[in-house]
C-alpha cells in the first residue's frame, strides 16, 4: 500500500500523485525556447522579480552545474537556457529531445523514477502561433510515455484556440494541467510588480481551461510589496471561487539583475524571514479549500543568483517547521475556508 506523506496538515502534491497513480510521478522540465509577452525580444524587461532565466529546472541548467546550495551570491553571473535553446523549430525540437533524455536519466538515477510527466517549465509556454505550439507539444509528447502534460504560462496567453489544443491532449496523457501565474489577487500589486495583466484575466483563463477539463494550478507569491493579510484573504477567496485545483506558493525572492534587486539596493524592498513566511503560509493555507493540492511552499532560486534572502532554510527544513507549527496550533488547510 502506498505510504502517505509525512506532512498531514495540508493536501500535499506527493499524496495527490500517489492517490492518482499509486506511486510518485516525477516531472521532466524542459525549456522549449518560448519567450514572454511581458519581455522585450532580447528577454529584458518583464516582471520586477524576473532575472531572465525563465525558471528552468535545476538539473537542466548545465552552465550552472558548478554552483551549489551554499554558494555565495555572484551579481555578475550570466545565466541562460541549459542547452542554448535555438530559435528555429527543428533545432528547438532537437533541444527538447536532449533535455528530455538528460532529465529522464537524472530522475531515474537520483530518485529511481518510474512514472514521468512532461513539464513545459521555462518561460510562457503558450506564447506562439497555434501550429507552432502543436508541433512543439506533439514532438515532445512523442519522446516517451507520460502520465501528465503540464504547461506553465500566463493568464493572458491562453486564448480559446490554445485552450482547445491543450484539451485535445487529454486522450494522450492521463491529465493535462496548466500552471497560471497569478502572484496576487490585488490589481494594484500586479501593476506594481509589472505583471502586465489583472486578476480578472486570471479568472477568465481559469474558467475557460476548467470548462474544457484542463486542470489549473495557480502560482502566488507571499511577501510582495504592498500585500498583507487583507490581500491574502482576497487571494484565497479568488482561488477558492475560481475552482483551481492546485496552488504553488512562493516566498518572495530577489535575484540579481532585476528591477526588484535595484529596489532592494535602494532599501525600498525586503524579503520575509523564515518565521514571517511560516506565519503567512499558515494564514493562507487555512483559508484555501482543503481539496486544493499544494504543489509548492517555498521558492528555490539558485543561491549564486539570489541576493535575498540569504539565510533562509532549505526546503526540507522549512516544510518540517511549517508542519510542526500547524500541529502545535492544531490547524490545517481549509479549516477557515
Amino acid at each position: 500500500m502506498p505510504v502517505q506523506s509525512m506532512y498531514t496538515r495540508w493536501n500535499s502534491y506527493r499524496d495527490y500523485l500517489v492517490r492518482e497513480y499509486g506511486e510518485p510521478v516525477w516531472r521532466v522540465g524542459v525549456d522549449a525556447g518560448f519567450s514572454c509577452p511581458n519581455r522585450n525580444p532580447d528577454r529584458s524587461g518583464g516582471c520586477c522579480y524576473c532575472d531572465g532565466t525563465g525558471a528552468s529546472a535545476a538539473y537542466q541548467r548545465m552552465k550552472e552545474s558548478g554552483w551549489y546550495h551554499d554558494s555565495p551570491f555572484v551579481e555578475s553571473v550570466a545565466s541562460g537556457p541549459a542547452f542554448g535553446v535555438p530559435s528555429d523549430i527543428p533545432d528547438r525540437i532537437l533541444s527538447i529531445a536532449r533535455q528530455v533524455e538528460h532529465g529522464r536519466a537524472f530522475l531515474e538515477r537520483r530518485y529511481r523514477a518510474n512514472l514521468l510527466s512532461l513539464y513545459f517549465q521555462a518561460w510562457t509556454n503558450t506564447y506562439a502561433p497555434i501550429e507552432e505550439l502543436r508541433t512543439i507539444y506533439d514532438s515532445a509528447l512523442a519522446l516517451g510515455s507520460w502520465k501528465e502534460l503540464i504547461v506553465s504560462t500566463r493568464p493572458d496567453c491562453v486564448p480559446d484556440d490554445v485552450t482547445e489544443l491543450l484539451a485535445s491532449y487529454r486522450g494522450t496523457v492521463d491529465r493535462v494541467w496548466v500552471e497560471l501565474g497569478l502572484q496576487s489577487s490585488c490589481d494594484n500589486t500586479l501593476e506594481r510588480i509589472g505583471r502586465g495583466h489583472d486578476s480578472k484575466c486570471y479568472q477568465d483563463a481559469a474558467s475557460r481551461l476548467r470548462s474544457r477539463g484542463v486542470g489549473v494550478c495557480a502560482h502566488i507569491i507571499l511577501g510582495l510589496p504592498g500585500d498583507g493579510y487583507e490581500e491574502y484573504d482576497r487571494t484565497a477567496d479568488m482561488l477558492n471561487e475560481s475552482g483551481c485545483e492546485a496552488v504553488k506558493i512562493h516566498n518572495l525572492h530577489i535575484p540579481g539583475g532585476t528591477r526588484l534587486y535595484d529596489s532592494y539596493l535602494r532599501g525600498e524592498a525586503a524579503c520575509p524571514s523564515v518565521r514571517r513566511h511560516i506565519e503567512d503560509t499558515v494564514y493562507l493555507l487555512r483559508r484555501l479549500r482543503s481539496d486544493i493540492v499544494i504543489e509548492r511552499l517555498i521558492c528555490e532560486t539558485p543561491a549564486h543568483r539570489l541576493a535575498a534572502p540569504r539565510s533562509f532554510v532549505d526546503k526540507s527544513r522549512f516544510l518540517s517547521m511549517l508542519h510542526q507549527a500547524m500541529i502545535e496550533r492544531n490547524v490545517r488547510q481549509g479549516d477557515l475556508s
